[in-house]
């Protein structure tokens, strides 16, 4: 074993000693067995693959130690393994190369891979799809000057609608400095019609902006100083409200698009019957008339053409405006709603439409049956008596005797004295039950003047004295 370490360069027991084979390390440090192995197939070659010294040229020339081939077999192999170890730029695991010494390297460990995070701090900012992030930036600078960063009129209404689109809690603080930068720039014919149908078009279109247009129209007709000879803004949103109103039988027997932007505007009109406000000559308020019989034959066009979603958007008039429709037909003498009803029962019956649908309809008609849901005052209060109410003793409070014993108002033995108490009770009716909330000194009740106690007190205090004194002298 000793002369196989000499000569091999590494621990050989049976082993080929030109392969310094596998066994414990040798004088000069042992090397892997497979790389051995591997190049001891080598270095049998040639007239000295037996002899212990390495190769030879078939026997004839130079022989190359075996030692030498020994390093040449650990390098190649722990060369190989670097090249299939990932080590990243700066990563603070570092490997070692073994030198060209007499001692030979250990194994090295693998080094795990380190994933490296595509994330930066300098990412922009996330925003959902479809949202224009530059919109509100741009709208806010535009709006500080006014009208100045906009090229036309179109321009800045769109851009104030879609901004009440999106922040609608932006109305009552803006809608001010809006109507004076529109008092700037609209000055003629043209441009009131413009903005009138800009505000028409963004109402019938956008989904939930028929109640912000419906506000923002009533505002505009208050505060827009132009009135040209064609109209001021009210008599022109009138106007284009009445040329879709005149098709309404052709839109309520349309396609499923024509009818989608029928219920729009029939929702839009029903929105501004609550909240355009007409000034009367004497100050007082009221709404338009033409709205309200405008609605009615807009029921009469729904329900003439039973599917479902005209009767849907006929639920939905009906539940936004039913009550003040009523109220104001009622005032005429009018009996329309009951007409209304009257039909609506008549669809539940006759109609082909969907099960839900008539659900909702019979839905609505309980709805009205119930004064649409409005609770109205009750008459006049009756105060509760043990007579006429056979739990008036149950919320009562209980006292005890000096003895323990309870008593209420309902034992009549104790009538007088509960009266007594009770009055004293509600006398101090800001004292919690456990008499830690009491008044303060200016309270009538605790007064320094009540101090001194009643004779019947005074009597039975004194006697619990000498009672007590008795008890301590025995």
């Amino acid at each position: 074993t000793d002369l196989g370490a000499r000569r091999g360069g590494g621990a050989g027991t049976g082993a080929e000693r030109g392969g310094g084979g596998r066994g414990t390390r040798g004088e000069e440090g042992g090397v892997p067995a497979a790389a051995a192995m591997a190049e001891g197939e080598a270095c049998r070659e040639g007239n000295g693959a037996r002899s212990g010294w390495g190769r030879g040229n078939q026997g004839r020339g130079e022989c190359i130690p075996i030692k030498q081939c020994l390093r040449k077999a650990v390098n190649k192999r722990f060369s190989e393994h670097l090249q299939q170890t990932i080590i990243p730029s700066g990563s603070q695991d570092k490997a070692s190369v073994p030198d060209s010494g007499p001692e030979m390297a250990k194994p090295q460990v693998a080094v795990a891979p380190v994933v490296v995070s595509k994330l930066s701090v300098k990412a922009p900012e996330f925003y959902p799809s479809g949202y224009n992030q530059n919109f509100s930036q741009n709208f806010d600078s535009s709006y500080e000057d006014g009208y100045d960063g906009y090229l036309t009129l179109a321009e800045y209404v769109q851009d104030f609608l879609n901004h009440l689109t999106e922040q609608p809690g932006c109305f009552e603080t803006e809608i001010e400095q809006f109507a004076e930068t529109l008092n700037g720039w609209v000055t003629t014919d043209e441009a009131l019609q413009e903005l009138v149908e800009l505000i028409y078009q963004q109402a019938t279109s956008v989904p939930n902006f028929s109640y912000m247009g419906a506000r923002l129209c009533n505002y505009l007709s208050h505060h827009l100083t132009i009135s040209p000879q064609s109209g001021n803004f009210r008599q022109l949103l009138l106007q284009r409200c009445r040329t879709e109103f005149e098709n309404r039988d052709e839109a309520a027997k349309g396609d499923e698009a024509t009818r989608k932007q029928f219920h729009a505007f029939v929702l839009f009109l029903a929105e501004l019957y609550l909240n355009l406000e007409i000034k009367g000559t004497k100050g007082q308020v009221t709404r338009a008339e033409i709205l309200q019989e405008g609605l009615r034959e807009l029921l009469n066009a729904l329900f003439s053409n039973p599917v479902d979603n005209n009767l849907i958007c006929a639920v939905k008039l009906l539940k936004l405006t039913g009550s003040v429709l009523e109220d104001a037909w009622n005032e005429k003498g009018k009996d329309d709603m009951n007409e209304v009803i009257q039909r609506i029962e008549n669809v539940v019956l006759d109609a082909n439409c969907s099960r839900d649908v008539k659900r909702m309809l019979l839905k609505l008609v309980e709805l009205r049956s119930s004064n649409w849901g409005r609770v109205l005052g009750t008459s006049s209060h009756t105060e509760a008596t043990p007579e006429n109410d056979p739990n008036y003793f149950m919320n009562e409070p209980t006292f005890y005797t000096s003895d323990g014993i309870p008593f209420t108002a309902a034992d009549p033995d104790y009538q007088e004295k509960y009266q007594e108490l009770l009055e004293r009770e509600d006398f101090c009716p800001d004292n919690e039950e456990n008499g830690t909330d009491l008044p303060g000194a200016d309270y009538l009740y605790f007064d320094d003047t009540d101090d001194e106690m009643d004779p019947e007190i005074e009597e039975a205090y004194e006697k619990f004295c000498l009672e007590s004194e008795h008890e301590r002298k025995q």
